[in-house]
């Protein structure tokens, strides 16, 4: 099983979501972003992901967290690391006036440098989320408009 091991870490290192304190999610590797009815936004390997809700160029980050003063430590605690499934892409589908979720093998990383890896995850684009950065559904409470 060793080899497995070292073989399924290389795999998640290629998907990276790493938080950002007080900004958006930094997704590095292979990144596919879609919205829900699959229209394709981008592919690409470096991918700034707004989490505050108020960027102009929603799904993308366009630095508005700092003129709105958005404010998140980029700590997340209490989720279980599971054994990543396959290989490729990370598939990230954005819900309208809702959180996206991405799927696929990926590791996400807190703003301290601690990850976790995940398979799939649902994370919050309202800024509102009292569990950020994944979506606790803050949103309709809330009326964002995505």
């Amino acid at each position: 099983g060793g080899f497995n091991l070292q073989r399924e870490n290389a795999v998640s290192q290629n998907n990276r979501i790493k938080v950002r304190e007080n900004g958006p999610l930094l997704c590095t590797g292979d990144i596919e972003v879609y919205a829900e009815d699959g229209y394709q936004f981008t592919k690409s390997d470096d991918v700034a992901l707004c989490r505050c809700g108020a960027s102009k160029n929603r799904p993308f980050c366009d630095g508005s967290h700092r003129e709105v003063g958005f404010e998140n430590d980029g700590i997340f605690a209490g989720i279980d690391a599971v054994e990543l499934q396959g290989e490729g892409a990370l598939i990230i589908t954005i819900y309208e006036d809702a959180g996206m979720v991405a799927r696929g093998p990926m590791t996400i990383e807190c703003a301290d440098g601690s990850s976790v890896t995940r398979n799939e995850a649902v994370f919050c684009r309202c800024g509102h989320s009292g569990n950020k950065p994944f979506c606790d559904i803050s949103h309709k409470e809330f009326n964002f408009e995505g």
